[in-house]
């Protein structure tokens, strides 16, 4: 999905408004490669700010299928998707790297909406995804989900860090 550019920048300045329609089905970051559920069409607008400096609107809605923190069961996470960003498409290749510039998905006179829409899921990652909110996990010896039901395994480690000194209430453990 591009959107093209040249009227923004061009003397005129004129304004960029569009809906694109999302095609991707999947986005892929950093925590995973996971499946888009249900999409909205994407808001662009794109205007001039000064000199080469562009002001990038962008809005949508889009469900994404997520693993659970906890039991791994996979669940449905709606993102509401809202970014503003200026990019001075003037800063050479060096200030931009140096700066951190979002300049990376414009391509010459041409917006790549799908990098936009996955630099916003990745700064719009919810910090904890739960199937539900007193989600049990999964059992640490079995993998069982304790959601589904407890297991008859016995939890004896706890903290790891205090292993060694369980092994030695055991070894000299009087009868």
């Amino acid at each position: 999905m591009w959107i093209n550019l040249s009227k923004v920048l061009s003397e005129q300045h004129q304004t960029v408004n569009e809906t694109v329609r999302v095609e991707m089905d999947r986005t892929k970051n950093k925590h995973g490669d996971f499946l888009i559920s249900h999409k909205e069409p994407v808001h662009v607008v794109v205007e001039h700010s000064k000199g080469k400096e562009l002001r990038i609107l962008a809005d949508t809605k889009m469900t994404l299928r997520l693993p659970c923190d906890r039991c791994l069961r996979e669940v449905d996470q709606t993102l509401i998707l809202q970014a503003e960003k200026y990019v001075d498409l003037a800063k050479s290749e060096t200030e931009q790297l140096e700066e951190l510039d979002d300049s990376y998905f414009i391509d010459g006179y041409n917006l790549d909406v799908e990098l936009l829409l996955s630099a916003m899921v990745l700064e719009d990652w919810p910090s904890k995804i739960l199937c539900q909110e007193d989600c049990r996990g999964i059992c640490s010896i079995c993998g069982k989900n304790q959601n589904e039901g407890s297991c008859d395994c016995k939890d004896t480690v706890g903290d790891i860090r205090m292993s060694m000194i369980g092994d030695i209430f055991q070894n000299f453990k009087e009868v």
